[in-house]
């Protein structure tokens, strides 16, 4: 039996990265069963890590004494990365064009848009988002809240 790839959106990578927080707790209880149910496969964007290093980049030339970069990459290390390529951005491209045609844009359009580049990413390994913000992804890929894949 296939199972669908599953790719992390950068709101659950984000919250991932708390586990301590009391807002997270179920969170990181759901995403250990799931990462640790061998029939799965759990994926971590090129675009989700920018998204997300990048904001704690901000963090750590603020604060020297930060931590959170070094948290993420540790956290990385037990995912499956999943890089970007041309093909990517040819999906993304047309992605974006029928977003903005059909009145439901997920950015301005001189936004790199990283929402289209996540949903062409999970298109070309036909696989799914997880995500807490369905309405910025369900009209390009299938999305589930983490919720529903308890």
């Amino acid at each position: 039996m296939i199972f669908e790839p599953h790719l992390l959106d950068s709101n659950i990578i984000s919250r991932l990265l708390h586990p301590k927080h009391p807002n997270n707790i179920d969170l990181c209880k759901w995403f250990i069963n799931f990462l640790n149910g061998d029939r799965k496969k759990i994926f971590l964007p090129e675009i989700v890590a920018y998204e997300v290093r990048r904001g704690l980049w901000v963090k750590k030339l603020k604060d020297n004494n930060c931590k959170s970069l070094e948290r993420f990459d540790h956290f990385s290390k037990h995912l499956n990365y999943l890089p970007i390529n041309s093909n990517v951005f040819k999906i993304a491209e047309e992605l974006w064009a029928r977003a903005r045609i059909n009145g439901y844009p997920t950015a301005s359009n001189d936004s790199l848009d990283a929402d289209v580049l996540l949903a062409a990413q999970a298109l070309e390994v036909e696989g799914s988002v997880i995500t807490e913000n369905i309405r910025h992804l369900k009209n390009y890929v299938r999305t589930h809240h983490w919720k529903e894949l308890i």
